[in-house]
């Protein structure tokens, strides 16, 4: 059966400065727990703190630039460019450059607060 959602819900997010986190489909605002799809805009200097996700995550950089840091390499994901995150890896995002980074992030199962499994 089709699903129209004419808008996102907006998520409260992570991190040291204010981010935007708009969900198109996921938890909140379809109900889905399959898959999430979300925008996500970050303001320049913006970091969160590091987690190990129950979840694979594959993130679009739509602009800006994006830092991607796991155990063992730290990642600078540009206009344009995908990184693919997979659950149980530990990872930390954040947006070091000037203009901040807009994403789309797409998690499988849907993101959730209680298997995100941030550092304390």
């Amino acid at each position: 059966m089709a699903k129209h959602i004419k808008s996102p819900s907006t998520i409260e997010a992570a991190g040291n400065k204010p981010k935007i986190i708009e969900e198109f489909i996921g938890r909140v605002n379809s109900g889905s727990s399959e898959l999430s799809i979300a925008r996500m805009q970050s303001p320049s200097g913006w970091v969160e703190p590091g987690q190990t996700p129950e979840f694979d995550e594959y993130t679009v950089v739509l602009k800006g630039l994006l830092k991607v840091e796991t155990k063992n390499n730290s990642y600078e994901v540009g206009e344009g460019e995908v990184i693919i995150i997979s659950s149980g890896e530990w990872v930390r995002y954040s947006s070091p450059g000037p203009e901040g980074a807009e994403y789309i992030a797409v998690c499988l199962p849907a993101f959730s607060p209680d298997t995100v499994n941030r550092d304390e």
